[in-house]
C-alpha cells in the first residue's frame, strides 16, 4: 500500500448526499480482484452517456458533459469533497479501489458508511470527517475559485487552505500509523514476521506431530494437537 504523508491537490466537489457504492462503481464491474483498472469506470453511470460493460474500450464512450468528473476545471483532482453518508450501500471494496485507481487520495465529508470508511484506510485513502459547516464553506470556495487546492498533512492532521486558516482534523492513531507507513492488513502482520517465525519454530519443537505429513502431502491436524 502507498504511504500517505502530505497530499497537495486539486479539489473536486460532488454535491450529493448518500452516494452509495453502486454509484461509485456499478456492480457489473466487480468481476476482478486485482485492485487496479477500475478508475475508468468510477461513477460510470453518471460519467458516461451509455451503459458501461466490462472489457469495453472506454476511450470511445460518450462522456456526460454535465457530470463534475468530466469538467475541465477538475481534471487531475486528487481530493474529493462530498456530502453526508458517503459510501453507503453495498460493502464492496471495489469502491475505494476505483477511487484510488482514478487518483483520489483524500475524501472530505461530514459522515461515511462504516465499512466504506474502514476500507478506505486499508487501501491508502484518507477519509476525513469535518463539520457540515466546514464542508459547506469548502464547497463554496471550490465553486467560486477555479483551480482550488488543499494541502492535507496527515502527520500534523491539518488541511492548509489558500488565503484562509488551517483546518484541524481527527484521525485514529492506529489508522494514522498504518497510512504513514503504507501498511495494509498484510503489512501490519509482516511487521511481526520475526516473532511469527520464532513462534512456529517453538511450536514445531513442542508438537512435531502437528506438522506430520499425510500421504497426500497435507499437514495432519490431529486431536493430539489440541492437548
Amino acid at each position: 500500500m502507498k504511504k500517505f504523508t502530505v497530499e497537495s491537490g486539486l479539489v473536486m466537489p460532488l454535491d450529493r448526499a448518500n452516494v452509495d457504492t453502486d454509484f461509485i462503481i456499478p456492480k457489473q464491474f466487480l468481476k476482478s480482484i486485482k485492485r487496479s483498472g477500475f478508475g475508468v469506470n468510477l461513477f460510470d453511470e453518471h460519467r458516461y452517456l451509455d451503459k458501461g460493460e466490462p472489457d469495453t474500450d472506454n476511450r470511445s464512450r460518450p462522456l456526460n458533459p454535465d457530470f463534475v468528473l468530466n469538467q475541465a476545471r477538475y481534471q487531475g483532482a486528487s481530493i474529493l469533497l462530498a456530502r453526508d453518508n458517503f459510501g453507503c450501500g453495498s460493502s464492496r471494496e471495489h469502491a475505494p479501489w476505483a477511487l484510488d485507481d482514478y487518483g483520489f487520495r483524500v475524501i472530505l465529508a461530514p459522515s461515511y458508511a462504516d465499512i466504506f470508511f474502514n476500507n478506505c484506510f486499508k487501501n491508502g485513502i484518507l477519509p476525513i470527517v469535518l463539520p457540515r459547516q466546514t464542508i459547506d464553506e469548502l464547497f463554496a470556495a471550490v465553486v467560486a475559485n477555479e483551480g482550488y487546492t488543499l494541502e492535507v498533512d496527515l502527520e500534523q492532521q491539518t488541511l492548509c487552505r489558500p488565503n484562509a486558516s488551517d483546518i484541524a482534523f481527527e484521525v485514529d492513531s492506529f489508522r494514522k500509523h498504518c497510512l504513514l507507513n503504507g501498511l495494509d492488513d498484510i503489512g501490519i502482520t509482516l511487521e511481526d514476521a520475526e516473532l511469527i517465525t520464532a513462534f512456529e519454530s517453538r511450536w514445531r519443537e513442542k508438537a512435531p506431530w502437528y506438522f506430520a505429513q499425510s500421504r497426500n502431502g497435507a499437514a495432519e491436524n490431529t486431536d493430539a494437537a489440541d492437548g
